[in-house]
């Protein structure tokens, strides 16, 4: 093993009105993430589970860890490979199907991502890089369900010097 990394997280239940949880209505969903030296994250739970929907959910934040991850690895093997990547957006949809005893759980997730590249010559390149990336995103080998890709690769009007 080359290394191993801690990730340490305080979860905070914000969501007490008064009197706990006597009662499956009584209480709100709202949690703080903190983590030290960083912004806190404002949290709840799904609007369709009675949550606040101005604020992040699990659920959300599961689709942003994938997407975070494969954009990291992606801009990674693209400075290796001499890709010059100019700008990188997408959308992540992800899946998730309530079981019959209350839980759940996702079956999928897809990134979109929108690749801006220097080089009209290395579109093929670019694209591919995203299975390798895919095949090295630590979430996403963390997760039991496929994570798919449909990325679209762009020249920008302006060259890189």
């Amino acid at each position: 093993m080359k290394g191993q990394h801690s990730y340490t997280s305080t979860i905070r239940w914000t969501g007490n009105k008064g009197q706990g949880t006597m009662d499956y209505r009584a209480y709100d969903r709202n949690f703080t993430l903190l983590h030290p030296g960083k912004a806190d994250i404002l949290g709840s739970s799904d609007p369709a589970f009675r949550g606040d929907k101005t604020r992040h959910n699990p659920e959300d934040l599961l689709v942003d860890s994938l997407a975070s991850c494969h954009m990291l690895w992606y801009l990674h093997l693209c400075a290796e490979a001499g890709i010059v990547v100019v700008a990188y957006e997408g959308e992540a949809t992800g899946i998730m199907e309530e079981t019959a005893d209350g839980g759940g759980r996702f079956t999928e997730v897809t990134l979109r991502p929108i690749v801006t590249i220097t080089d009209p010559q290395l579109i093929d390149q670019a694209n591919a890089l995203h299975h390798r990336a895919n095949q090295l995103c630590f979430i996403a080998n963390s997760v039991n369900f496929p994570v798919l890709h449909q990325p679209i690769c762009r020249v920008s009007e302006e060259r890189a010097h």
